[in-house]
Order: structure tokens, then sequence, then C-alpha cells
């Protein structure tokens, strides 16, 4: 038994496999920008979450800072204005001057260095601490400390981060301290 096949149904199959051929081709050529478009749209996201956690974190600091300068401030009573506004004479008010932080006041090196063994002779130290205490610069601290840990008069615990400063025996001599180093 022979089938007939006509030319017309020939044609329409042929056409249907080159339209769907072109259809992949094109959906091929497009998936990369659809695709490109949600990277995009993902990364944005990521960045404009990344910059309101950012906003989030300077608005708490600022809070803060509001609320340490408001606790430094004093608490001025809200005094009721008379209905009779009298003119007075303005009063000047001087404003106090703060307070330096305490330091180390007139050392060279050499009282420096002493006054820092003696510091840690009652406790180690890190170099921030040892910075603070005495009221130098970080630099300068940090140049002392070295000369001190390679003349061997303090010893370094880099098992800590910062590095722990310990007086040694060397340092307690020249300090003339008999008084041994707290562990």
């Amino acid at each position: 038994m022979l089938v007939d096949i006509d030319a017309g149904v020939i044609l329409s199959v042929m056409a249907s496999f080159v339209i769907g051929l072109a259809s992949i081709a094109i959906y091929n050529k497009i998936r990369p920008r659809f695709g490109s478009q949600t990277n995009d749209l993902k990364i944005l996201v990521e960045r404009i979450q990344y910059y309101e956690n950012l906003l989030i974190d300077m608005k708490i600091r600022l809070d803060s800072l509001e609320l340490v300068k408001e606790s430094e401030e004093p608490t001025q009573a809200q005094i009721p204005k008379p209905k009779e506004q009298k003119r007075e004479p303005d009063v000047v008010v001087e404003a106090k001057e703060e307070k330096p932080r305490e330091r180390v006041h007139n050392m060279n090196f050499g009282s420096a260095t002493d006054y820092v063994l003696r510091l840690i002779t009652e406790k180690p130290m890190t170099s921030r601490d040892i910075q603070v205490t005495i009221g130098r610069t970080r630099e300068h601290t940090s140049r002392m400390m070295k000369k001190l840990f390679e003349e061997g008069l303090v010893e370094r615990n880099m098992q800590t981060k910062p590095f722990t400063y310990r007086i040694t025996e060397k340092g307690l001599t020249r300090i003339g301290s008999l008084k041994p180093p707290m562990q």
C-alpha cells in the first residue's frame, strides 16, 4: 500500500521545521540579554542594601554621639518667662576651657623610657595603652617600644593582638626595682 503525500503537507512540515529552527536561534540570541538584566538587577539590589546598611550604621553612630553630647552638657531647668518683659543688661558669660588630658610633662626620651618601664612593671600593657598614658603619638610610642624590645628591656607577647609588653629582668635592673614582673 502506497501512501499519497500531498506537496502542501510536505511544504507545511518543512515550513514548520524552518520556523522552529529560526525561533530557537532567535531565543538563543535574546536569552543572554534577559539573564544579564536579572544579574544587573541582583547587583543593584545588593548595592542598595549595602548603602542602606551604611546609612543605618551612620545613623546609629550619630545618635550615640548626640547621646554622649547630651550627657556631657548640664541639664538646665526651664524657667517660665514672666508676663512682663523687662530689659535687663546682658551678662557676659565666660566659657570654661576644657582641661587637656593629663600627660607626662617635660619628658626627655630617657625619663619617658623609665616611666614606661615603671608602667609595665605593674602589669603588661599594649602599645595603645602606653600611648594614651604618656600622651605621645602612636609613632613615637611604637619607636620607643621597638627600641626597648631590641635592647632587651621589655619582652613582646606576640600571641596577642595587639602585642602586649612586659618588663624583663634587664628592665627591672635599669629602673632599680627588685619587684618581679606580673605574669
